[in-house]
């Protein structure tokens, strides 16, 4: 990595927790300057707009939540541990200013087409991965071929998504536990 690419990636990190918790609109250049100890110029030889750092900083938060998820679900070998992992790999994740799909995409809805055609490809690969696990336990006769894979993983995400944010919210890991638990309950259902 060249100096220009470490500072764009120093930019990215330093910025990525600011915007998730502030917001697009509520991040200022200002506080992108604070955070990176850098002149305005030094941001804008780097990224030509506010836009792109956000847009940088969203894919930045949402990679680093992907890695953490996929090995997660690589730590198991059969279809329930694989789906057991990554339900209890939502409960330990911990993002500065909450769930960067979450945040951005109620921001970007009206507001951010680009950004909002971001966080679509983000869902969907959330809701793929949930997806690949069940679709491939029915594969290998672990799961009930009477599961509807696409329905189940766009229910579960769904779910977490939304205890996530009465977490953040209530200040509670409550909802994240009692919806985890009715997850793993009702996905044992379908085990054969």
């Amino acid at each position: 990595m060249n100096k220009a690419e470490r500072t764009r990636r120093f930019i990215i990190e330093q910025s990525a927790p600011i915007i998730n918790k502030k917001g697009m609109a509520g991040t200022s250049l200002s506080d992108i300057m604070e955070a990176t100890k850098l002149a305005k110029g030094g941001i804008y030889g780097n990224f030509e707009s506010k836009d792109e750092i956000c847009a940088a900083s969203f894919l930045y938060l949402t990679e680093t939540l992907s890695q953490q998820l996929d090995r997660a679900v690589l730590r198991g070998e059969t279809a329930k541990e694989k789906f057991s992992n990554l339900l209890h790999a939502y409960k330990g994740i911990k993002t500065e200013g909450g769930c960067p799909i979450l945040n951005f995409g109620v921001e970007a809805d009206d507001t951010h087409p680009g950004m909002k055609e971001n966080v679509k490809k983000v869902i969907r690969a959330s809701q793929k991965r949930f997806f690949d696990i069940l679709a491939n336990g029915i594969s290998s006769n672990e799961i009930s071929s009477d599961l509807d894979p696409k329905n189940f993983s766009i229910k579960v995400f769904a779910m977490i998504e939304g205890a996530i944010l009465c977490g953040r919210v209530l200040d509670s890991n409550e909802q994240m536990q009692i919806v985890l638990d009715a997850i793993q309950r009702e996905f044992e259902t379908w085990l054969i």
